[in-house]
């Protein structure tokens, strides 16, 4: 085994700054990690200095390239360093926190998919497509099952009216078209993840470029064509062919995390627009001069496109609204607990 094939090359040996075996993440367990090292698989822990100094985002996750001392005599080891990452996709955790959560990290490609069925939502592929383009990834959109759809046409319609020259593929993991176009997206040793709901496809793709049946597969239920969550866990897979692929679990609540950056890029027709107003602090209502309000009156702007935009703006203002907040708490916490330990200190006497 050698790690070049998981990526592996002179770039991410500049970024070595500690001594250790080099090795990638390929699965995170509950309290641990597997990582891939040219000495075999390993299942690692962090060392307590690492555990100490860092929290949350900071810790290894799926596609992480991290330096381990072995275990003496064991196929184990300790994380003592994770390299500096080239990409970063993540999403908010479910619920009031404003926490983040990685997904997969330097990854050169992600694959954006939705199947051609009732579960198509060209609305949920918006916000794909806001966090690949934030995350330093290449987004690719991939429509499965393509074999049981009788006409593509409209779903193409609609993909194209919000992907701005994104790649798009339709495939079909039972009959094997496009598959070969997806794995040539791959080569070099590239890593790609495969982010979807629950039911498109995602485990059977990951079976048709393995060539054997890496995941399991669940069927759709027929009442609404929602998918059984599949995937229960992020895991890298080293393709026959070369690449790698990272399989995540169906996502079919996707919070925004801080995509400001990605809302430019993944709405610039909008953003373009509001360029051209008459007034610098229009704010698109009945303003004069007003260029997203005329889009919208003579169809150049899709008004579900433009209220999604609205939506998803936001989402970013209340989520950074938190975030504040959540600084400021932190903070105050801080300076609590010093006083508090300041008390607690004998006073010398003179």
């Amino acid at each position: 085994m050698k790690i070049e094939q998981y990526g592996w090359n002179s770039g991410w040996q500049d970024k070595t700054t500690t001594n250790g075996t080099p090795g990638r993440v390929t699965l995170e367990h509950k309290n641990g990690y597997r990582v891939v090292t040219n000495d075999g698989e390993w299942l690692c822990s962090l060392s307590g200095k690492y555990r100490h100094q860092h929290h949350g985002i900071e810790f290894p996750c799926v596609g992480d390239w991290v330096m381990v001392e072995q275990m003496p005599g064991e196929d184990k080891g300790i994380i003592h360093h994770v390299l500096p990452r080239t990409s970063q996709f993540s999403r908010k955790v479910a619920g009031e926190t404003s926490d983040i959560q990685l997904i997969a990290v330097n990854v050169d490609v992600v694959f954006l998919t939705m199947s051609l069925n009732d579960d198509f939502n060209i609305r949920r592929l918006e916000r794909y497509l806001l966090a690949a383009w934030d995350s330093g990834s290449n987004p690719i959109i991939v429509l499965t099952k393509k074999d049981q759809c009788t006409d593509i046409t409209p779903y193409l319609r609609e993909v194209e009216n919000v992907a701005f020259d994104v790649p798009i593929f339709a495939v079909s993991a039972h009959t094997s078209e496009g598959i070969e176009e997806l794995q040539k997206q791959l080569t070099g040793s590239k890593t790609g993840a495969l982010l979807g709901s629950s039911g498109v496809g995602k485990s059977s793709l990951i079976n048709a470029l393995s060539g054997n049946e890496q995941m399991v597969v669940q069927d759709i239920r027929e009442d609404d064509s929602k998918g059984r969550h599949t995937t229960t866990h992020r895991e890298m897979i080293l393709l026959p062919a070369g690449g790698l692929m990272i399989d995540t679990p169906g996502m079919r609540e996707f919070q925004l995390g801080d995509y400001s950056e990605g809302v430019t890029a993944g709405f610039s027709d909008v953003e373009d627009l509001a360029l051209h107003c008459r007034f610098r602090d229009c704010a698109h209502h009945d303003e004069p001069g007003c260029c997203v309000q005329e889009a919208l009156r003579n169809g150049k702007l899709d008004a579900g496109r433009y209220q999604s935009y609205l939506k998803l703006k936001r989402e970013l203002a209340h989520m950074e609204r938190k975030s504040d907040a959540a600084a400021q708490k932190a903070e105050r916490n801080k300076w609590k607990q010093l006083t508090k330990d300041n008390r607690k200190r004998p006073v010398k006497k003179r």
